[in-house]
């Protein structure tokens, strides 16, 4: 049976019909902001602060994507008598975001905690050699980051909050274990007059003109 001539048109308008009574599922963005996972891999953010310049991330990143600039400071000692310390100070931070294949590799082996992941994800630009982005920007990014989920309540205590937990214990044990002295007990030998528990308080010397020494 040869097919009626238009049935394809009536077919494709009955898609378009029955398509634009539903409701649009389209995110209109700019305008609407997508709703993203908390573990969001956008960019990545430095808290400069507790960098120390190890350049740990920058050698085990597999793009080479990381550039770290540095120089030593003299630290003068703590206390008199102590020698003096040199430490590194940070004087360029970058990541080239048109390098980086966003594998987290620096984040996990940072040490000291300075790389965190941000769900920012809005940094396009339009030559690729901006892509550059220096510490300003990442620590822009940082104030970014989501704050950690919360534990489970049935995980185990975590072991730096257990010992001071004890410590703090143990110190308001010993306190409470301290004798107190009983009233009109004997002072201690050195102890002034007059400065015991049960010792009444002295009055203050009058000058002879009658005013109080």
């Amino acid at each position: 049976m040869a097919p009626i001539p238009g049935s394809g048109l009536a077919k494709g308008l009955a898609v378009t019909l029955r398509t634009m009574t539903k409701k649009t599922v389209t995110a209109q963005y700019p305008d609407a902001q997508p709703e993203l996972p908390p573990r969001t891999r956008g960019v990545i953010g430095l808290f400069e602060e507790n960098c120390t310049v190890c350049m740990l991330c920058a050698r085990e990143c597999p793009d080479w994507c990381i550039y770290i600039d540095s120089h030593k400071e003299t630290v003068p000692p703590a206390a008199p008598g102590g020698r003096e310390r040199s430490r590194n100070v940070l004087d360029r931070f970058a990541i080239d975001f048109a390098l980086c294949m966003y594998c987290g590799i620096c984040i996990e082996v940072c040490p000291f905690d300075a790389l965190f992941w941000s769900p920012e994800f809005e940094y396009a630009e339009t030559d690729i050699h901006e892509l550059t982005h220096e510490r300003d920007k990442l620590r822009d990014w940082m104030w970014t980051v989501p704050a950690p989920p919360a534990l489970d309540p049935g995980a185990e205590e975590p072991k730096e909050f257990a010992a001071a937990r004890k410590t703090a214990e143990k110190l308001a044990a010993a306190a409470q274990a301290e004798p107190t002295p009983e009233p009109g007990a004997t002072p201690k030998p050195g102890a002034a007059p007059g400065t015991g528990p049960g010792s009444a308080p002295q009055a203050k010397p009058t000058d002879p003109q009658g005013g109080e020494s």
